[in-house]
């Protein structure tokens, strides 16, 4: 047993390891319950399995197939975005669909149907997986797509790595013609604007999501900086070159994990008026490289140690169009008076196209992604209270964020999981499942409750 945390670094658990190098093994028979492992970028537990054995699938990191001139990628379920990204970018295609960071694999995109800045155009990473192969801890191996074993293609895109280990995938990839893009800032007064601009911006940009002041309040409640961009064309007209090309990925990193106090209303206030008023003054539109537009934060090295020890834990909710605007507006106010800043806060649109995954997470709507140190019951307070306003909106809360989900909210949110509970592999488990889904094992061994920290 070792202690293991996720990137929201909360909670910490005992659990084994095991390591795979060779997608034609079976899964291993261990003691307990098992559960794939990717790079760990899962905010809370549901990449965690807490008195049993994760299975680290970085050794499946290999490249199968790849048609330049399709753009059809096959590879292990280890291999990164980041790899995918070297490979296919110099060769004219890009990502159909990517999260906030390169650096997961292949396997915890499907296992969390990822989304990104083009959900109103692309939908989910799903949406873009033509097969994979799903072994099951009995030595059965399934081909799962839309046509084959397609009830097993919608409960493993979203199934949190519960129904098997995938092994290997094959992605449909987007062509680009260089690796620019071409973005926009519009900064908007509250969140009346950001519904506002949101809407112009669909119908003419691939990607879209904002940046939110989680501390304004009032009259500029909402206010923030909302970021739209398209890849750019072959040719485009002569537009400023943004210097973070330059710089990106230059080795910044957060080397100690900082004092619990160094997250304050003081100094989030002074780095949102900062940011804001920045942002407002540089050039738009403006050419980006695809790094820094997609992956900001990649740029800084342990970026996740600037809520100190105890770590943070992120609440990212959907609300539907209907109740959107009394919903949103309630949450602000909440994390705003709420005395526990949101350092990060983001804000974007989900659109209408379904996802193949039965509990995936993205529905038609607007999401809010806000996070929070770690400091306790006052932290979770917060955190449930936001729960409630979601559920009574009738939306739903991310299971890859989510590190405090109770069962009946998990029931709430994903209406399928009675369907999908059939289709978990008896061997698979994890943290997260077992707390929302108490019923499905008995209850957790003293290893498995969560490592205490001070």
């Amino acid at each position: 047993m070792s202690t293991s945390d996720s990137w929201g670094r909360f909670p910490r658990v005992e659990q084994r390891t095991r390591a795979l190098a060779w997608r034609s093994d079976a899964v291993p028979q261990v003691e307990g319950s098992v559960l794939p492992h990717g790079l760990g970028r899962s905010y809370g537990d549901s990449c965690l399995n807490g008195g049993g054995t994760v299975l680290l699938t970085a050794g499946l990191d290999r490249l199968i197939d790849f048609d330049p001139t399709t753009g059809v990628v096959r590879c292990e379920s280890g291999v990164s975005l980041d790899t995918l990204l070297r490979l296919a970018v110099p060769r004219g295609w890009f990502l159909p669909v990517t999260p906030g960071t390169k650096f997961v694999t292949v396997g915890g995109a499907i296992a969390n149907d990822v989304h990104g800045k083009n959900h109103h155009r692309a939908g989910t990473f799903g949406r873009h997986v033509r097969r994979f192969e799903l072994v099951r801890s009995d030595g059965s191996r399934r081909m799962c797509a839309p046509d084959e074993n397609p009830d097993w293609f919608g409960a493993t895109i979203g199934g949190l790595g519960l129904t098997g280990l995938v092994t290997w995938a094959e992605v449909q990839l987007k062509p680009i013609r260089n690796p620019f893009v071409i973005q926009e800032t519009v900064p908007f007064e509250n969140l009346d604007g950001f519904i506002r601009v949101s809407a112009e911006s669909e119908a003419d940009h691939d990607f879209t999501m904002s940046w939110v002041d989680c501390l304004a309040r009032g009259r500029k409640l909402g206010r923030g900086l909302f970021y739209r961009g398209n890849f750019a064309p072959t040719q485009f007209e002569r537009l400023p070159l943004s210097k973070s090309h330059l710089s990106h990925g230059s080795g910044l990193a957060v080397p100690i994990d900082l004092p619990g106090f160094c997250l304050n209303r003081l100094s989030v206030s002074a780095f949102n008026f900062l940011y804001y008023h920045r942002e407002r003054m540089k050039p738009s539109p403006r050419l980006v490289h695809y790094d820094p537009f997609f992956y900001p934060l990649d740029s800084v090295y342990g970026w996740n140690r600037i809520y100190g020890r105890r770590g943070f834990l992120q609440f990212q909710c959907v609300v539907p169009h209907a109740t959107a605007r009394d919903a949103l507006r309630e949450l602000l106010e909440r994390s705003a008076r709420g005395g526990l800043p949101s350092f990060l806060s983001v804000l974007k649109t989900f659109g209408d196209l379904p996802s193949p995954g039965w509990l995936s997470f993205p529905r038609p709507g607007y999401t809010l992604a806000l996070d929070f140190a770690n400091q306790g019951e006052k932290t979770w307070k917060l955190v449930e209270s936001l729960d409630r306003v979601t559920r009574e909106a009738g939306g739903a809360v991310y299971p890859a964020k989510d590190a405090r989900m109770s069962p009946e909210s998990f029931a709430a949110y994903f209406p399928k999981r009675e369907q999908f509970s059939a289709y978990v592999d008896p061997a698979f488990s994890s943290s997260f499942w077992r707390r929302v889904n108490p019923a499905s094992l008995p209850l957790p061994s003293l290893e498995d409750r969560q490592v205490a920290i001070p």
